[in-house]
C-alpha cells in the first residue's frame, strides 16, 4: 500500500467518526399522586436484637488531652500593677 493511500483511508475514516451525532431522547414525565398511604395494619416483624459484646464497651477509655487553657489560682500581679497605675 502507498503511503498517500493508507493517509486518505485514515482521513477519511477520522472524518466520518466526527460525524456521528447522538439524538437527544424524550425525557420521561414523573408524575406523583397527590397523597401515599401506607397501611401497617397487616404487618409483623420478627427479628432478633443484635448487641455488641460487653467486653468492647468495658474497654473503653476515656481520650485524655493536653490542656489549651491553663487556669490561674491567682491575678496578684496584675493586681499590683493595676493599683501602680491608679496612684
Amino acid at each position: 500500500m502507498r503511503p498517500t493511500r493508507l493517509l486518505v483511508i485514515v482521513a477519511s475514516l477520522a472524518s466520518l467518526s466526527s460525524v456521528a451525532l447522538a439524538q437527544d431522547a424524550p425525557q420521561p414525565r414523573v408524575i406523583y399522586k397527590e397523597r401515599t398511604e401506607i397501611d401497617f395494619e397487616g404487618v409483623e416483624v420478627a427479628g432478633e436484637l443484635v448487641k455488641p459484646q460487653g467486653a468492647l464497651l468495658l474497654d473503653r477509655k476515656r481520650a485524655s488531652f493536653n490542656p489549651l487553657i491553663k487556669l490561674r489560682l491567682d491575678f496578684n500581679t496584675e493586681m499590683s500593677q493595676s493599683v501602680d497605675e491608679v496612684k
